[in-house]
């Protein structure tokens, strides 16, 4: 991928609105509120309504997924603004988004999407090729995180159709791997209540993902989750046990806690965890490297709102979670919204975006210390 070239925040007060159409200038949103490290720095890249899960293609487009319909392309000139245009309408929650062979792949709740030779089409996108109508088309829940492994499958999660339920493990509350065809699926993690962000560990190769944790258990329980998966088909809990040790009210007398694999790092309560991606770049400073940042979408489930953050999970050389602490925050005020961390995305500069789908729009953090 080419390097992306630095874009003065000030460019992007008249981006385009969607495809090529021109909408109007969108008000400046207040990113000198949000609170970073010593040495960092976040603009606004480009304004992309409902911004989802973000992924890049090989010849440097950035495709963002939504929860309205539209999946997004957004090219980088070498001056000037971002270009923004869609090119994809009318499906349904396509918030995943995954690039591989020159093809996107999109989910759809309960079909994956498959757009070929993309990057060489955008002013004329394809129809798509239906890969996989297996999924269940339950709404609750039911938007994708999706991501190719170092092993060349797709990984696609389904969520529990439910706050908390016992439903068929071989059908919900697992995260699944398919050929990039759609063959040969199966299921490589269960007892996941609903992940929407997952990566592999750059050196070990081990999927990591973020979980939600169940509602109704009051302000401060259970938390939310970082798992770490270290073979295939081990049980993460849901729905008997929350966060390593908490029972389920409700199921927990079915199965005890120690019979699962328990949490890498436990997160704040109802915090949301939604994308989460290993820090790859060289541009930070060293300590963060192979580190952990989770895109904290906020609390809807608490009397006092907590969340609406990027945070960070510290960890080790030898794959152990060490630490837990806030990146980036700012998006809420005492109660007041003004912005909802989706998804984080390693730039080919070594930057970190960050899609934010309440405010629509990709910010990006840099260091200039």
């Amino acid at each position: 991928m080419r390097k992306l070239p630095w874009i003065a925040a000030a460019t992007v007060a008249g981006l385009l609105a969607a495809g090529s159409e021109r909408g109007a200038a969108q008000a400046p949103l207040p990113v000198d509120r949000i609170r970073l490290p010593p040495g960092f720095a976040i603009e606004v890249l480009a304004r992309v309504p409902n911004a989802r899960a973000m992924t890049w293609g090989a010849g440097g487009t950035l495709f963002v997924g939504s929860t309205s319909g539209l999946v997004h392309a957004v090219r980088f000139p070498a001056t000037g603004s971002p270009d923004v245009r869609v090119i994809a309408r009318d499906l349904r929650e396509p918030a995943g988004v995954a690039f591989r062979d020159g093809a996107l792949y999109v989910s759809a709740v309960s079909r994956i999407l498959r757009y070929d030779d993309i990057e060489r089409r955008l002013a004329d996108p394809p129809e798509p090729v239906v890969v996989s109508e297996r999924f269940p088309s339950d709404r609750h829940h039911g938007r994708k995180f999706i991501a190719f492994g170092p092993d060349g499958k797709l990984y696609v999660p389904v969520g529990a159709p439910c706050n908390i339920c016992g439903p068929d493990p071989d059908r919900y509350a697992n995260i699944g791997r398919m050929n990039p065809d759609g063959s040969g699926f199966e299921v490589v993690a269960r007892g996941v209540r609903n992940t929407v962000g997952f990566d592999w560990h750059p050196r070990t190769k081990e999927l990591w993902f973020t979980d939600n944790g169940r509602d109704w258990l009051g302000d401060d329980s259970p938390p939310c989750e970082l798992n770490r998966v270290t073979r295939p088909g081990q049980h993460f809990g849901y729905p008997y046990c929350h966060g390593g040790t908490i029972r389920d009210p409700e199921f927990g007398h079915q199965r005890a806690c120690s019979e699962f694999v328990p949490p890498a790092q436990n997160l704040g309560p109802h915090v949301a965890p939604l994308g989460m991606r290993f820090y790859t770049g060289t541009q930070f400073p060293a300590a963060y490297r192979e580190q952990a940042f989770i895109a904290e979408h906020g609390s809807w489930n608490r009397s006092t709102k907590i969340g609406y953050r990027v945070t960070l999970v510290r960890i080790d050389a030898s794959g152990r979670a060490t630490g837990y602490e806030t990146f980036a925050d700012g998006w809420q005020d005492r109660g007041s919204v003004w912005g909802r961390p989706a998804d984080v995305l390693v730039s080919p500069d070594g930057s970190l975006l960050v899609s934010d789908d309440f405010a629509g729009a990709i910010y990006r953090i840099r260091y200039a210390g």
